[in-house]
Parts: C-alpha cells; sequence; structure tokens
C-alpha cells in the first residue's frame, strides 16, 4: 500500500511517517519545505512538494496513492489564521481525494472537540470531521487529547531551569499520549477494516492533573518547581492585546486553546474497544511518569558529561 501523509514533519507526523515505513508501507510525505525534510528521504520516504491551499500540489501528491494520513495541522509561527492554513487546506486535500478516487483517510483530530467550538483549532477539527461523516470516503477520525512531548516544553525543561511554571487557575486533567504510541493507532488503521468510518478515542493509560506531573518532574529531577497559576481573566486579556495585530493572528488563536486545558474538564476517555479494533497490547502503552524519567535520565546524563568540559565559572550556570 502507498500511503501519502501530510503534516510528515510535525511532532507526530514525523513519528507515523517513521512507523510506516517500519511496517513495510510505501511512504509519500508532502512537505512545504523539502531541505528541511531530508530526515524523511534517509528514512526511506518519497517527498513532493506542496501546499494545501494549492490545488495543484495536492492532485500531484495524491496522484496514485492508496490512503491518506492527515496529521497537519498549522505551526505556532505561521501569520495566518488557522482557519485558512488549516481549514481551507483541509477542504481542498478532501475534496482533491474524492476527485481523483483516493477513499481512505485517516484523521488526527482532537478529544471533545464539540464542547469548544470557540477554540478556533477545536473548531476546525470539529468541522473536518463532520465533513468526513458527511462524506462517501472510507474514513477512520482518531481523537487525541494531548501528547507528552508537549509536558516536556510545558513542565519539564522549566523545573530543570529552575524558570517558573505557568498552570491555569482551573487546570483540566488531562490523558497524555506519547506520539509514538498515537503513530501505531494511525498505521493500525490502515490494516483493520473494522476501523473503516469509526471515530475512535484515542488517549494515554491514565489522566493528570497538572500538579501531579510537576510533583513527577520534581522527584526526577530533584529541583523545586516554581509554580505560578494565571487566571482565566489575564489569558483573557493576553488574547485581546495579541489580537490587536494582523501578525500576531495565529498567536491569539492558539491562546484560545488555554480555555480548553483551564477548563476543568476532564481530557480522558475508556480505551477498551479502540486497543480491541486496532488489534493493539494495552500494556506496551507509555505511561507519563516512564515517558519524563526516561526523558530526565537522559538529559541529566549529558548535562553530567558536558560539565566535564566546563570550567568552573561554565559550571555555575548549569541546571543542577
Amino acid at each position: 500500500m502507498k500511503v501519502l501523509i501530510v503534516g510528515g514533519t510535525g511532532t507526530l507526523g514525523r513519528q507515523i511517517a517513521k512507523k510506516a515505513i517500519d511496517a513495510g508501507f510505501q511512504v509519500r510525505c508532502m512537505v512545504r519545505r523539502p531541505r528541511k525534510a531530508s530526515y524523511l528521504q534517509e528514512w526511506g520516504c518519497e517527498l513532493t512538494q506542496g501546499d494545501l491551499l494549492r490545488q495543484k500540489d495536492l492532485e500531484y501528491s495524491l496522484n496514485g496513492v492508496d490512503a491518506l494520513i492527515d496529521a497537519a495541522t498549522s505551526r505556532p509561527d505561521d501569520p495566518r489564521s488557522v482557519y485558512e492554513t488549516d481549514w481551507e487546506g483541509k477542504l481542498n486535500l478532501y475534496r482533491a481525494c474524492e476527485s481523483i478516487g483516493v477513499k481512505r483517510v485517516v484523521f488526527l483530530s482532537l478529544l471533545a472537540a464539540e464542547k469548544f467550538r470557540n477554540v478556533p483549532l477545536m473548531d476546525i477539527k470539529f468541522c473536518t470531521e463532520r465533513y468526513l461523516l458527511d462524506s462517501s470516503l472510507d474514513f477512520t477520525i482518531l481523537q487525541g487529547a494531548a501528547f507528552m512531548q508537549g509536558v516536556i516544553g510545558q513542565f519539564a525543561i522549566p523545573i530543570l531551569d529552575s524558570q517558573p511554571v505557568w498552570i491555569s487557575g482551573n487546570s483540566s486533567n488531562i490523558a497524555y499520549m506519547n506520539t509514538e504510541d498515537m503513530a501505531s493507532f494511525a498505521i493500525a488503521a490502515l490494516s483493520r477494516s473494522q476501523t473503516i468510518r469509526g471515530v475512535y478515542l484515542v488517549v494515554g493509560p491514565r489522566s493528570w492533573k497538572s500538579e501531579e506531573v510537576i510533583k513527577i518532574c520534581e522527584g526526577f529531577s530533584d529541583k523545586k518547581a516554581k509554580v505560578l497559576r494565571v487566571s482565566p481573566a489575564l489569558i483573557r486579556i493576553a488574547k485581546t492585546l495579541v489580537s490587536f495585530f494582523q501578525a500576531t493572528t495565529n498567536v491569539a488563536e492558539r491562546l484560545e486553546f488555554a480555555d480548553v486545558s483551564g477548563s476543568g474538564i476532564e481530557l480522558n476517555a475508556p480505551m477498551e474497544k479502540t486497543y480491541k479494533d486496532f488489534g493493539l497490547d494495552i500494556s506496551l502503552t507509555t505511561s507519563l511518569d516512564s515517558y519524563i524519567k526516561e526523558y530526565y535520565e537522559v538529559i541529566l546524563k549529558r548535562l553530567r558529561e558536558m560539565e566535564a568540559d566546563l570550567n568552573r565559572e561554565q559550571r555555575k550556570k548549569l541546571p543542577f
């Protein structure tokens, strides 16, 4: 089977590409900047240059493929609105699939998107799901919560570097998932006919409070966290300020996502049916505490190796 992956240079997309290659698929990735995606070629992926907003690029990239995996999401530094890059791009992508005859589609969505239509990214995910449900495509929709990789930037690194950790005053319990595990579901869907036209909740083994995540990081880093709670009112002020400037449109829209993580709604779901339909072993799914432990073991080892080559003044600047 030949598979086209869009979003292949993203945190999740690159894991999907690697697992697809390892599983024996022929993999093509449509990317905007091929030079920055050379590692995908080294893994064995074919690259095509393209943009979701250009119909000819999509038709060229989809030509000759059997299935599509859509892991594309606009980048935080994209100056355009997510409604332009994501929503218009999704419409172009799936219309191209229908016109060319690529029926099999796996779409990476977000859990509880229907509850947060006021958040642009969630609204787009919800509307894309509705589009697929009304289409003739053989889709599989995977609804994830949040990725463990994001925990590193939000909690693990600031704590290690003695920087403040910002959390919402009413933070949600979140069932974080490793992108490698999410990628396994995306690849498994292609060979599991029972997942066709199915919508699946795909989350980690358990949900975690922000305070619990901080304690785990403190334990493995042997550092005390500096926690700052941010009120919803302050976030609203920040969203208002950045929305005044056209160049920060994408930033303002992403700040809206704080309404999700700070809603107090638990982002978790039962996974028994999902594992059964995809034929995957739940015991092999990464737990958040083991993920954070491994991160600190690796990073602290590297830092200590660096320390051996530094003088006394340079050592004082190291975060341990």
